[in-house]
């Protein structure tokens, strides 16, 4: 490996190890173990697992001299990799009070050490591009369990009647009488190219590169305000089945939704808003969050449009610069939308945006070899893709081919969505 190369991975690996030490700072010791529902994990378990992806898919496969630092950690923390050992159930992560989190933070720094010194080491030039992908593969990985972070802390902090804030920080607002009116683009469409190219890093989901015909179609030069979805909510868009797919509506009514996940009404009904700063008014210009496919597809419905597929969306978000509010920013919550950069307004950033588009494989795609290829591929059934980033993703994470994934009725995760229309 070259010199260069090896420094610029040794740099990716302290600074991205170093944010997730980061983000866990404002955690109380009782706070790491707490896991309030099956979708959630504890921060304790997301140290340790992205500490487990370096350890087991990189230094116990190639560093000889390597010892591991916990025979059951491969258990403890491995997530879902069938093809590797046995794991401990999702739904137990908040059982284990053991390891502790000094535990989990002494195996963090000896893997650390581990990558680090094997980083050095001189090898042959297959296996470097190899080892090289890998670690970037793990730091990618890392990344995404920092979003993760943020968003099950919120959910487990929700469900405290003391609704504690992660952070005091101060956030700017600004409100004002009226968003930023909706407006829309028209695109002609046709046959278009969307995929990634193989130019930097991407993960086998987003490849390969694939024509698709596209209609004329409209995109919202913005995302759904929460004022807009207020609307829907007052003109009881609830209990309207014929707005939503029948799953939806059964969900609906099993879990009682009546507004977007940590929204709050008082006695006077005033709307205020659970975020990781606290319990705030809530602020009509910001796009609505936390809202399923589900909701955002009723909405869609009940104002005469739908939301765009992915296809749709990439090819938008090609043409966009890669800007917008992210997890450095600090505030982890949507801005405002009242004032517009640019055109096509917070494509990137601010809240994930659900498509029309259940998650399926590419035209001659192909998983990862090995147990890597479970990380992605064996998702692509009852999901639904968003794209464009959120509040909590890391910027430099971020591409317009990136595709995440969600079933249907899930609404912890940072999502809204834009509307599009056909002409």
């Amino acid at each position: 490996m070259s010199q260069e190369t090896t420094t610029y991975l040794a740099d990716k690996f302290y600074t991205v190890r170093n944010q997730t030490l980061t983000l866990i700072e404002p955690l109380e010791q009782e706070d790491f173990v707490i896991q309030a529902s099956s979708d959630v994990s504890p921060p304790k378990w997301h140290i340790a697992h992205t500490t487990w992806f370096f350890e087991r898919m990189i230094l116990q496969e190639y560093a000889d001299t390597y010892q591991v630092f916990h025979p059951a950690y491969n258990y403890l923390f491995n997530s879902y990799y069938n093809s590797i050992d046995p794991y401990q159930p999702r739904h137990q992560r908040g059982m284990l009070s053991r390891p502790t989190v000094k535990d989990v933070i002494a195996y963090r720094k000896h893997v650390d050490q581990a990558v680090l010194t094997f980083l050095q080491e001189e090898r042959d030039t297959s296996l470097q591009q190899k080892i090289e992908q890998l670690i970037e593969m793990g730091l990618q990985h890392e990344q995404q369990h920092q979003e993760l972070i943020l968003m099950d802390v919120k959910y487990n902090f929700f469900t405290n009647p003391l609704l504690p804030a992660y952070q005091t920080r101060q956030v700017e607002r600004t409100e004002t009488d009226h968003s930023l009116s909706l407006e829309f683009t028209r695109f002609e469409g046709g046959l278009v190219e969307i995929g990634h190219d193989g130019r930097g890093f991407a993960f086998d989901n987003e490849s390969p590169v694939h024509k698709v015909w596209l209609e004329p179609f409209e995109l919202g030069t913005r995302p759904v305000t929460n004022r807009e979805f207020l609307a829907f909510i007052e003109a009881g868009g609830y209990e309207q089945s014929e707005y939503w797919l029948s799953d939806g509506f059964q969900v609906v009514k099993q879990q009682q939704w009546k507004a977007p996940l940590y929204w709050m009404k008082d006695q006077q009904g005033d709307w205020s808003i659970f975020t990781l700063n606290g319990v705030e008014p809530l602020q009509w210009d910001e796009p609505v969050c936390h809202v399923s496919f589900y909701e955002a597809d009723a909405y869609s419905r009940w104002c005469g449009k739908r939301l765009p597929t992915e296809a749709e969306w990439e090819y938008v978000g090609r043409q966009v610069a890669q800007q917008g509010n992210f997890m450095e920013q600090g505030s982890f919550h949507p801005r405002s939308v009242s004032d517009a950069d640019h055109a096509m307004h917070g494509m990137f950033g601010d809240v994930w945006e659900w498509t029309a588009s259940a998650y399926a494989p590419y035209p001659k795609s192909r998983p990862l070899e090995g147990a890597l290829g479970e990380y992605n591929a064996k998702f692509m059934c009852n999901q639904m893709v968003l794209r464009g980033g959120a509040c909590v993703t890391p910027g430099n994470h971020i591409r317009a081919t990136y595709r995440n994934f969600f079933p249907p009725d899930k609404r912890w995760q940072f999502s809204g969505f834009r509307l599009a229309g056909d002409l």
